[in-house]
């Protein structure tokens, strides 16, 4: 058994999807408190998530750099013997099983059994006899191996975001077998060779291998971090995912916290009375997110300084607004507003005048906001006319009623629905299979809970463009 040096595993950068943990950077001494976001990944999705090992391990023996070899060996009779491997691939690689475990407070246990691979390359060799004879020969091989790998994984912080510790490695060889280019060659030559090169292609597996794993992880660490921090981010609307806390590894769940603070141009945002503790999370759904009140109200800012708090009505649903009531009142009041202009020459406006408040409770999520109301008319061959009616509040109470009950509602929708899925799908939520997602509100904070399936293409594109 070997133990090799430092060692990230690549496929449990897919694992800290969503999952951004910590141990070196410094906290505060009440560091949840400061915990506007938090996402906890149960075991079944730690599970589901290892099935993707074996591609990463692939990945990382095909793409190791194995270097040429070279060396010399003392012979009697035959004197020094020089040797050396060249043009070392992997052929017919194959994973037996990965298995995972949470060790609590502990590290991820990974156990990766029955690494079967066919080494092949090129051996060149020469000896200078005891009379000065100088003979030099090539001679392709082939290596059968069969290896395990145990990884044990700590979290920790570089720079406010994940880093993985896996210099906890051992690989295990079981089988290493060596054959010469058709076994013709002399059985001395095969018995001097077998065990030095068996040998020296451990510590060179051990090496090049594990460097290779090492740079898939952190390739997909980082890729995992980008991805998170694009999908907080709508143009010039952000969340500061910087970690709060050290992360949590516990027998069913890994989770981390996040500050989740909204970055807007000059907009400054705080936040250090959070409510936020791991026991208000459950574990029988694979993910879940955790937000605060806080939060959702720093992004309704945001969104309000960023001029999104706005409708524009015309046409045929500014008709359905007007005519919902066939009352004289209400055709005295549409006669006296349009001057007999057509809905679709005139345009009602609905808009947000202050800071919207958002409060979340167990019966659900409460929006208050000082709202401005405009309706413009553009008779024909004159001059466009905004109708304000400050001094009639009373009598269009009911107009302003109907439309946020009956046509702003389903208007809101219909522009929430497309534009939100054109946002997921943006991010790459559209790859992911979401099943039950369900939202659960409770006082001061928001819960997000679901269950997920990982698609099998999205890692082998992933591994293709970056290696």
């Amino acid at each position: 058994m070997l133990r090799a040096g430092r060692m990230g595993l690549g496929t449990f950068g897919i694992l800290l999807v969503l999952i951004h943990a910590s141990a070196a950077c410094e906290f505060g001494p009440f560091p949840y408190s400061t915990t506007g976001i938090a996402c906890r990944m149960t075991k079944p999705a730690a599970l589901l998530l290892n099935q993707e090992t074996a591609r990463v391990i692939q990945a990382a023996f095909r793409n190791a750099k194995f270097p040429n070899i070279t060396g010399e060996r003392s012979m009697r009779l035959l004197g020094k013997v020089a040797y050396g491997l060249s043009n070392i691939q992997v052929n017919d690689l194959s994973i037996e099983q990965s298995e995972v475990e949470l060790k609590e407070n502990d590290a991820i246990h990974i156990t990766i059994k029955n690494v079967t691979a066919v080494f092949k390359g090129t051996l060149t060799y020469g000896y200078a006899g005891a009379w000065f004879l100088q003979l030099f020969h090539s001679v392709d091989f082939e290596i059968e191996s069969s290896i395990d790998l145990q990884i044990n994984i700590k979290l920790m912080c570089q720079k406010d975001q994940v880093a993985a510790d896996a210099s906890d490695c051992y690989l295990s060889f079981h089988k290493l077998t060596l054959r010469l280019q058709g076994d013709k060659e002399p059985g001395w030559l095969k018995q001097l060779f077998t065990d030095f090169i068996s040998f020296t292609l451990k510590l060179v597996l051990k090496s090049e291998v594990c460097n290779e794993i090492n740079f898939l992880a952190q390739v997909l660490a980082n890729f995992v971090h980008d991805l998170a921090a694009n999908f907080v981010q709508d143009e010039d609307i952000r969340l500061d995912i910087s970690l709060a806390s050290d992360p949590l590894i516990k027998a069913n769940y890994l989770e981390s916290h996040h500050k989740g603070l909204v970055l807007y141009k000059n907009y400054s945002d705080a936040f250090s009375d959070s409510v936020f503790s791991p026991s208000l999370l459950a574990e029988s759904r694979m993910l879940y997110f955790w937000l605060s009140e806080h939060i959702l109200n720093s992004l309704a800012s945001a969104a309000f300084l960023d001029k999104r708090l706005g409708l524009t009505i015309t046409g045929e649903k500014l008709k359905a607004l007007f005519e919902m009531e066939d009352t004289e009142a209400q055709r005295k009041a549409v006669q006296t507003i349009f001057q007999g202009t057509s809905y679709n020459d005139s345009v009602a406006k609905v808009w947000s005048l202050a800071h919207p408040q958002i409060s979340v409770q167990p019966e659900g999520t409460v929006v208050k906001s000082f709202v401005g109301v405009e309706i413009s008319i553009f008779p024909l061959g004159e001059e466009p006319l905004t109708v304000l009616y400050m001094e009639k509040l009373i009598q269009v109470g009911n107009f302003l009623q109907t439309m946020i009950s009956v046509v702003g509602i389903p208007e809101v929708i219909s522009r929430i629905e497309p534009a939100l899925t054109s946002l997921m799908n943006s991010k790459g939520l559209h790859l992911f299979e979401i099943r039950n997602p369900e939202i659960i509100t409770r006082k001061g904070y928001v819960i997000v809970q679901l269950d997920f399936s990982f698609p099998n293409h999205l890692l082998l594109d992933f591994l293709e463009k970056r290696l």
